[in-house]
């Protein structure tokens, strides 16, 4: 991820004026639940990620729909369509686990240290819209989630 620092002014600026317009939350757990070896955790990335023969990601969705990834998804069946020009995909193409690490959470299942892998995991197209408007997206993804019994997440911002 870059750092503030390495952007030219501009675009240090562009992003300096968003952080008063985002939503503020208390530093306390929201809730308490099982060991990490006990829950079912799936992934959220935003890295535009869809299965193959699913719709890509465009300027119509406007960055705030999401796609659903099969827990089973071969890495071959993985595409990327995150529109953005400067959105490097080079760590995508040699390995998918850089912005989808589904490799790494089974392993970590597999080891007994998570104890198991959603059905489904899920795919934004980042960078376009502002957060505050992602809300009805996220409540709908939080509905699906419940419903898979997924009680952890590992969110992969991209």
């Amino acid at each position: 991820m870059v750092r503030l620092a390495d952007l030219p002014d501009w675009h240090r600026e562009i992003f300096l004026k968003k952080v008063p317009t985002l939503p503020r939350f208390s530093g306390k757990p929201w809730a308490r639940g099982p060991a990490l070896a006990h829950r079912r955790v799936a992934i959220v990335t935003t890295a535009g990620l869809h299965i193959r023969g699913d719709r890509t990601f465009g300027a119509g969705t406007a960055g705030m729909d999401y796609r659903v990834i099969p827990g089973d998804v071969a890495s071959g069946d993985l595409i990327m369509s995150h529109q953005s020009v400067n959105f490097d995909r080079s760590g995508f193409q040699e390995d998918w686990n850089v912005v989808f690490p589904l490799d790494r959470l089974n392993e970590l299942v597999r080891d007994k240290l998570v104890g198991a892998s959603a059905a489904f995991h899920y795919s934004f197209m980042g960078a376009v819209s502002p957060v505050t408007l992602y809300e009805p997206k996220a409540r709908e993804l939080a509905a699906l989630l419940k419903k898979d019994r997924v009680d952890a997440l590992v969110l992969s911002p991209v």
